[in-house]
């Protein structure tokens, strides 16, 4: 059973910073991509992030490119998700996902790709 847990959500104006961390348990974390998705109030989840199993790879939603950076550490069993520049329209639930395939190359983008998620962090940004 594999659980991930996100923290660092939070409330921030427009313009500032966050950085949300996602720490995992009971798999070979560093052979798994991870991602990031957010899900708004009566909105589908939407992707945002991801990097692959060595942290080589990344790939962004057209949305946050130039604004996030999705970093892990694997000895720390943990990945993360700097958000700068933050507007309104960002504000949402946050969750952390792990890839369900080991060792891929793709990075998924995808929540049908992803077989263990966070409970969610909430991240609101005022204007």
């Amino acid at each position: 059973q594999v659980q991930l847990v996100e923290s660092g959500g939070g409330l921030v104006q427009a313009g500032g910073s966050l950085r949300l961390s996602c720490a995992a348990s009971g798999r070979t974390f560093s052979s798994y991509a991870m991602g990031w998705f957010r899900q708004a109030p009566g909105k589908e989840r939407e992707f945002v992030a991801a990097v692959n199993w060595s942290g080589g790879g990344t790939k962004y939603a057209d949305s946050v490119k130039g604004r996030f950076t999705i970093s892990r550490d694997n000895a720390k069993n943990t990945v993360y998700l700097q958000m700068n520049s933050l507007k309104p329209e960002d504000t949402a639930v946050y969750y952390c996902a792990a890839d369900r395939q080991r060792g891929v190359i793709v990075i998924h983008t995808t929540t049908v790709e992803y077989d263990y998620w966070g409970q969610g962090t909430q991240v609101t940004v005022s204007s």
